[in-house]
């Protein structure tokens, strides 16, 4: 997902929260503050084979980025 102000996610003021999307993290916390790093992958996979990705690309392409990602680190 592109991390446009369109997709930033809100701290508990109010404010965007530029390091999280808005799916992800509303009000100063994380929606599904258990899910786990797989979990994500198998929410994401489908988006991205909707969009025409096949579904061994989405998950290698998601395998590499999300790790880098603050919350997963």
């Amino acid at each position: 997902m592109p991390m446009t102000e369109d997709f930033y996610g809100t701290n508990q003021d109010g404010s965007k929260n530029s390091e999280y999307c808005k799916y992800c993290y509303v009000n100063g916390a994380f929606h599904n503050p258990d899910e786990t790093l797989e979990g994500m992958i198998n929410v994401c996979v489908p988006y991205m084979v909707e969009q025409g990705m096949p579904e061994k690309d989405a998950r290698a392409q998601l395998n590499e980025l999300l790790p880098q990602l603050k919350r997963w680190r």
